[in-house]
């Protein structure tokens, strides 16, 4: 039996379903659109769209929306990232079919009320609030929007106060229109019933939409141009972002960096920053490294918080460490435990059936296709001490810095 099966409903929306031995069921619609593909203006509104698709449809009104599934013991939920917007489900198994009707009533027949868009400006300011007091999280949307200025992706998800409040009914449903075309969809599914199931109920409440294509491109991301950037944010203690540009999500040395990333600041405690910094040290009581793919690029850094006297020999440390792998590598020991650690890291993730849904709908989405386990593995286990060395010095070559003081 495959580990997936996939299928295409007439309309052009791809399906993904894999079964597994339980009584609870995931299902999500993963749609190819995000905050890169808002124009100037409109910053904000992809995000702002996800919110709105709870608030009523052509069927229900939000509070039926809300309490459809929880009534039920299930949930409904949604997220937005700068190229996709994911509308998910989890339910019981005897209840996969209401819960793919929902999705399809939600995504398709949204109809954004205003009265309901006003109340939903005041959540998101709030939102918007709490995430300025998040100087740990603030720092990755600054530091973003310096790597990719002058681009669609250099903009915050969440927009401003004064973008959100232009956002009417219209603007929502002309964006949804060109940005929500069936082409750009993948339903994805995980349970303890067959592929054969799984298309039949997704081709009853999502097969009958009319196809649709999208229109437009993405834009090339602009040059790339390393800066050193103090800002002040008054915070108790400094943070930092050092890194720089990484490989998208469909360049074969991508498995390579994230292998890196994970051996420099991964969430194991023997990563090298955490060893240096903490425990040798106890310079930083957090401090990990990230890399975040996107489809033609992606972005690779290393963040950190630390008292603001001790923060530029943080930094410094934390370059000598990249440098070091740039110039020297990693020795066959220390290769073989990482590889270890991230084989072991993913097989863990995949227990979580929701997370391994999720994930398979947005490899179809953007691979057109989706790797088992043992080939991830077998593609780990062919990375050597070289393309480790290779892409932290290629990557981290040309660096940047951003510090909160």
């Amino acid at each position: 039996m495959k580990e997936f099966e996939t299928y295409i409903l007439p309309n052009g929306i791809r399906g993904i379903h894999r079964r597994v031995r339980s009584g609870v069921a995931h299902c999500a619609l993963v749609v190819n659109a995000g905050a890169r593909d808002e124009r100037r203006g409109e910053y904000g509104i992809a995000h702002f769209t996800e919110h709105a698709l709870f608030k009523g449809t052509q069927r229900r009104k939000a509070y039926q929306v809300n309490c459809r599934l929880e009534n039920l013991g299930g949930e409904l939920n949604a997220y937005t990232t700068k190229e996709d917007t994911t509308l998910h489900a989890t339910v019981l198994r005897r209840d996969f079919r209401r819960a793919v009707e929902l999705i399809a009533d939600v995504m398709f027949r949204s109809t954004f009320p205003d009265r309901e868009l006003d109340k939903e400006r005041e959540v998101i300011a709030d939102e918007i609030n709490s995430y300025k007091d998040s100087p740990s999280e603030r720092i990755y949307d600054d530091f973003e929007d310096l790597i990719f200025r002058d681009s669609e992706l250099g903009h915050n998800i969440l927009g401003s106060k004064a973008t959100i409040a232009r956002f009417t009914s219209d603007r929502l449903h002309d964006f949804v229109g060109r940005t929500y075309t069936t082409d750009q969809m993948v339903f994805s599914s995980i349970g303890n019933f067959s592929a054969a199931t799984a298309r039949a109920v997704a081709e009853c409440y999502l097969g009958d939409f009319a196809p649709s294509s999208r229109s437009f491109m993405r834009d090339v991301p602009a040059e790339y141009k390393p800066f050193d950037v103090r800002l002040s944010r008054h915070t108790h203690q400094a943070h930092g972002l050092i890194g720089a540009r990484g490989y998208s999500i469909t360049d074969e040395r991508r498995l390579p960096l994230a292998l890196m990333v994970n051996v420099l600041g991964g969430p194991s405690a023997n990563s090298l920053l955490n060893i240096e910094l903490r425990e040798k040290r106890g310079l930083s009581y957090n401090v990990e490294a990230t890399y975040t793919p996107y489809s033609d690029t992606g972005i690779v850094g290393v963040y950190f918080s630390s008292d603001h006297c001790n923060a530029e020999q943080c930094v410094e440390l934390i370059e000598q460490e990249i440098y070091k792998i740039g110039r020297e590598g990693i020795s066959p020991r220390r290769l073989a435990i990482a590889k270890r650690q991230f084989v072991a890291q993913m097989a863990i993730s995949m227990e979580a059936n929701e997370g391994y849904m999720l994930g398979a709908g947005k490899s179809l989405l953007l691979y057109k296709d989706i790797d088992t386990l043992e080939e991830a593995y077998r593609k780990v286990a062919s990375i050597t001490a070289e393309q480790v060395r290779d892409v932290a010095a290629d990557c981290f070559s040309n660096m940047s810095r951003l510090i909160y003081r």
